[in-house]
């Protein structure tokens, strides 16, 4: 009998069906570092201190002005139905001219369109008004 080279079984013949993982998990590691690379720069850099939220009470004093906007979009000063910017505008520049200027308070409808309040923040701003505050109702107890 002679030596053999090789087993005898014929397991050398078959075919090995298990995959080799060891490139994958490469692949995945060399992705997990990219992707820790690039996340900080998406995320952005410039430091910025928000303002923090604080619950004012405002005192309505009688110099300040009221401008109302109705759901329908129309504008009132106080009680004054007002036709248009233009007559807006006009009257608002008359108080701009005031020392100290009042403030303008503007009260909208929660139906109203941003439109008619974005009207009289653009007339306010024409006018010469510099300080413009948005009036709202504190939520029921609960909500």
């Amino acid at each position: 009998m002679g030596m053999n080279v090789g087993s005898a079984s014929g397991d050398e013949d078959q075919v090995n069906s298990t995959i080799n993982t060891t490139p994958l998990v490469d692949v995945m590691l060399v992705m997990l570092i990219i992707f820790l690379i690039t996340i900080p720069v998406v995320t952005t850099s410039i430091k910025v201190q928000l303002p923090k939220e604080e619950i004012q009470i405002r005192e309505s004093k009688p110099e300040n002005i009221v401008v109302s906007v109705d759901g329908n979009g129309r504008m009132f000063m106080y009680d004054t139905p007002i036709r248009d910017i233009r007559d807006l505008t006009d009257r608002l520049k008359k108080f701009s001219k005031m020392d100290p200027q009042p403030e303008v308070h503007i009260r909208g409808d929660l139906t109203a369109n941003y439109d008619g309040v974005g009207r009289v923040i653009f007339a306010c701003r024409s006018a010469g008004i510099s300080k413009i505050a948005f009036l709202t109702e504190p939520a029921a107890r609960g909500e």
